[in-house]
């Protein structure tokens, strides 16, 4: 799994920096031309590696476990209700989808549909045995288990077995492990003949250590982790008497629950404040303007205009560049672990903008608010305690740095910076330290 990890990460990592912005964007971009893995066998590396034949197609290893698991190769269970089947009979011909019920009421057509996957998969199963012999370079071990039921006579096990026991290149030995299990060993190189003395032949495992006690327990039961905690509603946890009751409301029925025009401006406002930092100065009007005639369609004219010339103020503003250069990042998803009340929480959240130096890590969130606070004085706590919980997510990741967090209000514009002992003591009665 390490292989498809890495690969998996690397196009997360790369989405991240080139394609659309948005889980939607991300999930359908992986499904319509996701990576092709293409595994290659580092000699130098010393390791197993467990995959399924399929994943070890071109590859080969000095020596390679077949592992048969008992089971028949196929079952009627395998097969789908939805079956594609090609009729060629008198009364229609073509292809079509055949419901396959249940055998009680089974006709000829749904019988001989069935008869045909199970033959394919019967031919899959032997083809994908010849692939994974074909994969060891000096030593193919065929081994496999079974539970209380006799193996089928249709398993790799079984099918290798059959072909080279009768063969003069096969020779039985006892496991000395278990010696009342019979190893049959097929060998084309010949070797130098090596005279086993008495000693080796009876010789058991008696020198293996024995098996750890805690194999044995069973696992501890799993702790049901709590909901991540989000820094912008974190405030709430403060003021533990307050009990929040369950949402009851219709998220499609009910036409309060419609975003209001401040949620959608908002909204839109983020996205040009997360976009546009990206394209040319001199394309950046247009780009805005295009981008808030379909976002906000339905806005009053004077509405577009105030939000199109809040967004350009704030970029053109030599004050703010370095929130907005090269080295900046917009939407950067945070999560880690806080104790709250001598209890460990989560804590998941994504920043509006992070800028990094060499000195410091700048923190920004943007709020809409109107009218926009003058002073530090006018900032609701909630805001305080959201950054404070950025913050103190962001410290460890950046030793010798100093954190800083700002709330940039977009309506002023006004950038009203936090001091670090305004968020230590929100943090401290979020916490009860």
């Amino acid at each position: 799994a390490g292989d498809i990890l890495d690969e998996f990460l690397s196009f997360c990592l790369a989405e991240e920096r080139t394609g659309l912005p948005g889980l939607e964007s991300f999930l359908s971009t992986l499904e319509n031309s996701g990576p092709e893995i293409k595994r290659e066998m580092d000699q130098t590396r010393n390791e197993v590696r467990v995959m399924t034949v399929h994943a070890a197609k071109g590859l080969e290893a000095p020596v390679v476990f077949l592992v048969d698991g008992g089971s028949a190769p196929f079952s009627d269970q395998h097969l789908p209700r939805l079956m594609a089947f090609e009729s060629s009979g008198a009364d229609w011909k073509g292809k079509g989808y055949l419901w396959r019920s249940a055998s009680d009421v089974a006709n000829g057509v749904s019988k001989a549909a069935s008869a045909r996957a199970r033959a394919l998969a019967d031919d899959e199963y032997r083809r994908l045995l010849y692939v994974g012999m074909t994969r060891a370079e000096d030593r193919l071990i065929v081994c496999g288990y079974h539970g209380k039921r006799a193996p089928s006579t249709g398993t790799w096990h079984s099918i290798v077995s059959r072909a080279l026991l009768g063969a003069p290149e096969s020779a039985e030995r006892r496991h000395p492990a278990t010696p009342d299990v019979a190893v049959h060993r097929f060998h084309m190189t010949k070797l130098p003949p090596m005279a086993l003395n008495q000693a080796e032949e009876t010789i058991l495992f008696d020198h293996a250590a024995p098996l750890p006690d805690g194999l044995f327990r069973p696992l501890p039961p799993y702790e049901d982790l709590p909901r991540p905690l989000s820094p912008s509603g974190a405030s709430a946890l403060i003021d533990e008497a307050t009990e929040s009751l369950p949402d009851t409301r219709s998220p499609v029925l009910a036409a309060e629950t419609e975003p209001g025009f401040a949620v959608m401006r908002g909204l839109a406002l983020h996205k040009l404040l997360q976009m546009l930092p990206g394209i040319a100065e001199d394309e950046r009007r247009s780009a805005a303007e295009r981008y808030l005639a379909r976002a906000g369609a339905d806005w009053p004219a004077e509405e577009r205009d105030t939000a199109l010339e809040a967004v350009l103020s704030i970029l053109s503003d030599r004050s703010f560049g370095a929130l907005f250069s090269p080295s900046s990042r917009a939407e950067v998803a945070v999560m880690g672990g806080l104790e709250v009340r001598g209890r460990l929480r989560s804590i998941s959240g994504k920043i509006d903008r992070l800028a990094v130096t060499a000195e410091t890590v700048s923190i920004v969130d943007y709020k809409t608010n109107r009218p926009a606070p003058a002073s530090l004085a006018e900032v609701p706590p909630a805001y305080v305690l959201q950054l404070a919980l950025y913050r103190a997510l962001l410290q460890p990741l950046y030793p010798g740095r100093t954190v800083t967090a700002a709330l940039l209000f977009t309506e002023a514009p006004r950038l009203i910076e936090l001091p670090a002992a305004a968020m230590d003591g929100a943090l401290a009665r979020l916490t009860g330290a």
